[in-house]
């Protein structure tokens, strides 16, 4: 059955069970970063161990989303997703245990990797499931679902930081957590679009592998670069404020939530401007923006400063959820390219930190960031493989 043939009703219910499932996920991530402050003190470890820990996830993640591709070929979107988020719950469940109960740090290195393969997964099947839905309205719809994401951490770390002043234990907090993610997600889920893929399965087994493919991998690039340009800021922004400009601390969060803020702004009204004028402008604007705002922040007064986070958030809000988009624009190899590019793009997530504070040992926090702009600049030149597919 295609998602063409669906009634109306049918694909904007899935709207809103993409939206809820992507939520969800946000909240499952943020809950865990947004305790790391208390994981560090009650185990009594040093910023170099809790990296030992952090990596343990990243190193999940990076198993689970190329795995994701022949998962969903294999059991459909569906039943990914919720494989993903019972990983990604049990992981989270039992690491609070290894940190409140035991406090072992083995059974903590081992329940964050299955959090984090579960996370790998559920992210590519929600990005599959939500380009299929995109693909049934025959609009962009993806940075949206990409918003829902960004509010639901955003919100998921204000509640974190409240239960941490109130010093709820870490794991009454992740018991409630995953009994809320599992709730909406089944909720979520159940509205899926009631589509085969076998068709996929079928392409899959008849072509090349993604990886191999020109056009994925170049897309794959795009979404390296909007991720590396999103990541930055998350881990950087606000430190670069403080040390570079001189600011005071809160003022270096107001930078980063002012960043947020504009990318959370860029995603809701970016849909319209892919609608009106395509993919490959509005990403050739946007990246150019995520230049200049980069570079305000850089060289700039602390008043330009804030400016071009605004900027640089703009500029990063719709660079990786066009890309998945892209990757999905044939529905018979979106599972094969997703994970392609997702991997792809996530590498960013996981090496772009310790790049930063690598440049940053020797060049100072805020000419680090320089290195923004350095990647948005390739990435200019490969925006053209995103280009929508010509109608038939």
């Amino acid at each position: 059955m295609s998602v063409l043939s669906l009634e109306r009703s049918v694909i904007t219910r899935a709207r809103t069970g993409v939206f809820l499932v992507f939520g969800a996920s946000g909240v499952a991530f943020s809950s865990w970063a947004s305790r790391l402050p208390d994981i560090k003190r009650v185990l009594d470890l040093t910023p170099g161990e809790l990296g030992t820990l952090l990596l343990a996830m990243a190193a999940g993640s990076v198993i689970g989303l190329p795995l994701s591709g022949r998962i969903i070929r294999t059991i459909g979107t569906t039943k990914t997703v919720l494989s993903g988020m019972a990983s990604a719950s049990l992981g989270l469940t039992a690491a609070a245990i290894g940190v409140d109960v035991f406090h072992s740090i083995p059974m903590i290195w081992i329940s964050m990797f299955l959090g984090g393969l579960g996370i790998g997964v559920w992210d590519v099947a929600m990005n599959h499931e939500g380009a299929e839905v995109e693909r049934g309205l025959g609009r962009a719809i993806m940075p949206w679902f990409h918003a829902a994401f960004s509010g639901a951490t955003v919100a998921s770390a204000l509640l974190g930081s409240l239960l941490t002043w109130l010093k709820v234990p870490i794991l009454v907090h992740m018991i409630v957590v995953v009994v809320a993610v599992l709730a909406v997600s089944l909720r979520g889920t159940s509205w899926f679009l009631p589509i085969e893929d076998a068709e996929e399965a079928t392409a899959h087994a008849q072509g090349r592998p993604a990886w191999f493919e020109p056009r994925t991998l170049v897309i794959g690039l795009v979404v390296l670069a909007a991720a590396f340009t999103e990541g930055s800021a998350n881990d950087w922004i606000a430190v670069a404020m403080v040390e570079g400009h001189h600011l005071p601390a809160w003022l270096g969060v107001l930078g980063f939530a002012t960043f947020l803020g504009f990318m959370t702004i860029g995603r809701l009204a970016g849909t319209y401007a892919l609608d009106r004028y395509g993919r490959v402008p509005v990403l050739r604007v946007l990246f150019g923006l995520a230049i200049v705002g980069s570079l305000l922040v850089v060289f700039g007064t602390p008043v330009l400063a804030f400016i071009g986070a605004a900027l640089w958030g703009i500029g990063a809000s719709l660079g990786f959820p066009v890309g998945m988009s892209a990757a999905s624009d044939d529905p018979a190899r979106a599972a094969a390219r997703l994970s392609v590019v997702s991997t792809i793009g996530y590498l960013a997530f996981l090496g772009g930190p310790p790049l930063l504070g690598y440049l940053g040992d020797h060049t100072g926090v805020l000419h680090a960031l320089l290195a923004v702009a350095a990647f948005s600049v390739p990435a200019l030149l490969a925006v053209p493989a995103v280009r929508e597919p010509k109608a038939s």
